[in-house]
Order: C-alpha cells, then sequence, then structure tokens
C-alpha cells in the first residue's frame, strides 16, 4: 500500500476515477441535479479510500521517516475532496438542499484542513503531532458524516449497507490510530540486565 501512495499516477488514477463518477451519473440520471447529487455521492466514497490509504500508510509506518512522503498522496486526497465538494455545492444548489450553519462549522473547518495542511509543505514535514491532529480530525470528521447517513439526516439520500461499511472502516482506523497514539506516548519499560 504504501509504495502505491507514493507512485506518480496516485494522482491520476484519482483523477480518472473523478472522471468515470462524473460519467456513471451522467449515465444513471437524465437531470443535472441528480446527476450532481449521485457524484458527490461516489466522490465522497472516492475520497474516503484517497484518505484511508495515507492514514494507514501513515500508522503502519515509522513517523519520524515517514511524514515527508505522506504530503503527496494527502495533496491528491486534497484535489480530490475539492472535485467532491465542487460536485457537493452543485447538488446543494441545483437540488436546493437546507443547509444548517450549526452543521456546517466542523465540516468547514475539517475542508479547510483538507485543502490547506498538505500544501504546508516543510513546515508540516517533520511534526509527527500535526499529522496526528490531522488524521485524528478529519477522521472523526468523517466518521460523523457517515453517523447522519446512517441516521438518515442526508436530503435525497438514503441509509445503505456502504454508509455502515464505511463508518466501520472508519471507526476500525480510529481505534488503531487511537491504540498507536498511545503506545507512542507510554513509556518504554526499562530492559532487565541492562
Amino acid at each position: 500500500m504504501k509504495s502505491l501512495i507514493h507512485r506518480k499516477y496516485y494522482l491520476l488514477i484519482g483523477l480518472l476515477a473523478e472522471l468515470l463518477i462524473l460519467l456513471v451519473a451522467y449515465w444513471q440520471t437524465n437531470d443535472t441535479g441528480g446527476l450532481f447529487q449521485l457524484a458527490a455521492r461516489y466522490s465522497g466514497r472516492l475520497s474516503l479510500v484517497y484518505f484511508l490509504l495515507p492514514w494507514w500508510a501513515y500508522l503502519q509506518s515509522d513517523r519520524h521517516d515517514s511524514t515527508e512522503l505522506l504530503l503527496a498522496p494527502l495533496r491528491t486526497f486534497a484535489i480530490l475532496h475539492v472535485i467532491h465538494f465542487i460536485f457537493l455545492i452543485l447538488n446543494v444548489y441545483l437540488n436546493a438542499i437546507a443547509l444548517i450553519p450549526v452543521k456546517l462549522i466542523g465540516g468547514s473547518l475539517g475542508y479547510l484542513m483538507i485543502v490547506l495542511w498538505p500544501f504546508m509543505g516543510s513546515w508540516l514535514a517533520h511534526r509527527n503531532w500535526a499529522f496526528n491532529l490531522y488524521f485524528l480530525y478529519v477522521g472523526i470528521v468523517m466518521m460523523v458524516t457517515y453517523v447522519s447517513r446512517i441516521k438518515g439526516d442526508f436530503e435525497g439520500s438514503a441509509p445503505s449497507p456502504i454508509h455502515y461499511f464505511a463508518f466501520g472502516i472508519l471507526a476500525i482506523s480510529m481505534l488503531f490510530f487511537i491504540r498507536v497514539l498511545g503506545k507512542q506516548r507510554s513509556p518504554k519499560k526499562p530492559q532487565e540486565g541492562a
């Protein structure tokens, strides 16, 4: 997995997937509102995969040596999530979906973090706490998004098995992440006979 996210074709694969999503959504519906509703839905799922891959790579690596290598795949995730955001805005506009301002605050901060964080480059390159904060916050925002989907809070989208699956993967990833962070912070026991 680590080798996949560091390949130069990682972004190209994501962009082609976004184009395919748009084409599939176009084939599935006859109206523009439905097109962007489906495109936003499928694009969000692609964004989830492009978020999970670097997160898992980060968890499996020596975090002191790999943070700089994660900036490229996180930039790809940011670019793909901007495309998802465009689809989402068009869906909201074309389908006249009412937005609840209080619910937008956490998600807006998440979007800013997703888009800006990976482009801060050298400032982030060797700061594990920054990557920990990034993955923790974005992971929580994504989990809350899927909880809302499961509860049926998204207009025009009924809960489906994919929402439970995505939430489950995120929850497992978060538990593993918290466990890894806990091990990082726990003091090492002195070895006997040393």
